[in-house]
């Protein structure tokens, strides 16, 4: 597209801030909750864009977004350009920074975008810790730091965070800015260096971070290289389009199958089927936000008419569902179908960027239409969602007459296809869930604009790491239509001992920076993982590190990934994952002060079904 000059080599993604509240508008376009996983997928996504290369070079410029702990839009009158966020030194570290340091440290990735919120008083976008000191610093980014758009303008104007537009650009560049994704820098830097405010050589350092990656990206060269031939055909390719539908496939998460396995459904025994709900029939939906132009769409309708015989009612005229008219119509339809899918959900009507949720149930009397077409229907009936978020469907989950819950997320312009080809038994669904699924009531307990994610008080915490109340599904859930076996292969040892520099301050645990790193071995695992079913399907075993008693209930934590394998298994088959560990990064906890340590005591390691327990103890001395 560039070649065809329709687009630039920049591009300000991916998004890896973590979903901390459900409400969040903008889930759709993340990892999910996990740090550890939102890390390991922006690197991923990095590498992905900018291409291996030779030396520095680039294929495209990726950019992490939004530095840090960037995750209200707009709340009750709370929005993005004006929220402070008060974070702990402990959840920056433990939580909201560990995404963009894989993003750096691993991924390489050519350019970091600060966010407009403020964080314990200062924009982000003039924070020398953040910025210079962390992000240059200690994580040593090779590439440029841009701030959202209008990101300077809005910390003067709106934030009143300085006087004159000239300070705003001065602490923004001083900070660590190069680029502003906006007007401020270019209409008011040259202002700021004339009042004495910056020196030339702030200007001078900002300007060459920036034409150092358009170096990288070849734009100087007089050629493209490898990449000078490539033009608009090249995307719709048939690969291209098949790699959507594998991806859509991938992305579905199988949440109930109940009477004996509903799903699949056979094409033979199921011929008629009613197709039901406001995004049944739907194209722009699937793709959410932040997307290309797709080169052709499938909706759920298109798709299901692939399989089988259908009679299409949308229920609602749109998800916000304001009204029941088209309800006793739906209950005839599904009366005379042998099976009924209803594709619900939400779309950018109801979460998007700059609009949050307030609630976690289906919009309007999407709920009700459910429920009477279930007990209507003559066949199964089956529940997909659209979303980008979690949604409480509790009253589906224990309902005996929706036999399904497919959740598609937006899934993408072959997404339609994805769902029928999961719903009729062609694709074995292996996808879990990147985020806890709370019920309602859990909207009540603290407000979106408390940064909190330890439970303390009535709150019950967030994520999987710390919350402790009662879900509607968990973190990594997800069916399939084969079972899977874990054996292990390879224990690690029972007993580790972790050499310090010098005696101990604290009986239980050691800073990281006191350990001898790397005189610690690596604990190696070896896993085993047998397909006990009758089809091929993949099985994603999650590894979950949980630090001794009474060290994870000071810290509020549950468990946390510290690795995961996806391998796809043959029926009747079997594969070996192994995964390595490092003691200091993996059974480490973050303290209250900010700091890394390694806890003394029994910890525990979870993979798949396979469990370990470690005692890690110190030693004084060189070994």
């Amino acid at each position: 597209m560039y070649n065809g000059g329709t687009a630039g080599l920049t591009y300000w993604s991916p998004n890896v801030n973590i979903v901390r509240d459900p409400r969040w508008g903008r889930i759709q376009e993340t990892p999910g909750e996990d740090p550890f996983v939102s890390g390991k997928y922006g690197a991923s996504y990095v590498r992905g864009l900018q291409g291996s290369g030779n030396g520095d070079s680039l294929k495209v410029a990726a950019c992490c977004k939004h530095y840090t702990a960037y995750d209200l839009d707009n709340w009750m009158g709370i929005d993005r350009l004006h929220f402070n966020a008060n974070v702990t030194k402990q959840d920056l570290e433990d939580t909201f920074n560990v995404p963009f340091q894989t993003c750096v440290k691993e991924g390489n990735v050519a350019s970091v975008m600060c966010s407009y919120n403020q964080v314990n008083g200062k924009p982000t976008c003039t924070d020398v810790d953040l910025l210079k000191n962390i992000v240059r610093g200690d994580w040593n980014l090779k590439g440029y730091i841009v701030s959202d758009c209008d990101s300077v303008e809005v910390l003067f104007n709106k934030q009143h965070y300085t006087k004159t537009p000239e300070e705003a650009v001065a602490a923004s560049i001083k900070a660590g800015l190069d680029l502003d994704c906006g007007a401020f820098l270019p209409t008011y830097t040259e202002g700021a260096v004339r009042k004495g405010l910056l020196n030339e050589s702030d200007v001078d350092y900002a300007v060459v971070n920036t034409l150092t990656v358009q170096m990288r990206l070849g734009m100087f060269d007089g050629n493209l290289g490898p990449y000078g031939n490539l033009g608009p055909g090249d995307v719709c390719t048939r690969a291209n389009q098949d790699l959507a539908l594998a991806a859509a496939h991938q992305g579905i998460v199988l949440l109930k199958n109940s009477a004996r396995h509903a799903l699949p459904l056979n094409p033979t025994r199921h011929r008629t089927i009613a197709v039901i709900g406001p995004n049944s029939d739907v194209t722009q939906t699937m793709i959410g936000n932040y997307a290309g132009k797709p080169c052709a769409y499938t909706s759920p309708l298109q798709g299901i008419s692939r399989y089988a015989q259908t009679l299409y009612l949308q229920g609602c005229v749109r998800v916000s569902c304001t009204g029941n008219e088209q309800f006793d119509s739906a209950e005839m339809a599904a009366r005379g179908a042998d099976a009924t899918i209803l594709v619900m959900g939400t779309d950018l009507s109801i979460e998007a960027e700059s609009l949050d949720r307030t609630i976690l149930l289906l919009p309007g009397h999407q709920q009700e239409l459910v429920s009477r077409v279930a007990r209507a229907s003559r066949g199964p009936t089956i529940l997909v969602l659209m979303s980008g978020g979690p949604i409480d469907v509790s009253f589906a989950q224990y309902d005996p007459f929706v036999k399904a819950i497919v959740w598609a997320g937006y899934p993408g312009q072959a997404g339609g296809a994805a769902i029928a080809d999961i719903i009729f038994g062609k694709a074995n669904p292996g996808g879990k869930l990147p985020m806890t699924w709370y019920p309602e009531d859990y909207v009540d307990k603290i407000p979106m604009s408390n940064m909190a994610m330890r439970p303390s008080g009535g709150f019950p915490g967030r994520t999987y790491k710390y919350y402790n109340g009662p879900v509607v599904y968990p973190f990594g859930f997800g069916l399939s239509y084969t079972t899977f076996n874990h054996t292990s292969l390879q224990a690690p040892p029972t007993k580790i001992s972790v050499p310090v520099s010098s005696p101990q301050t604290s009986p239980y645990y050691v800073e990281v920076s006191q350990a001898n790193c790397d005189k610690i071995p690596k604990i190696s695992l070896k896993v085993d993982v047998a397909n006990t079913g009758t089809v091929e399907g993949s099985d994603t075993l999650f590894v979950f590190a949980k630090p001794p008693v009474g060290e994870a209930t000071a810290l509020g934590l549950i468990k946390q990934v510290v690795g995961f394998e996806k391998v796809l298994v043959g029926a009747g088959a079997k594969k070996t994952i192994q995964v390595e560990l490092d003691v200091c990064e993996h059974l480490a906890v973050v303290g209250e002060n900010g700091n890394r340590r390694i806890p003394f005591g029994k910890h525990k390691l979870y993979v798949g079904k396979v469990r370990y327990s470690i005692q890690v103890q110190p030693s004084l001395g060189k070994n």
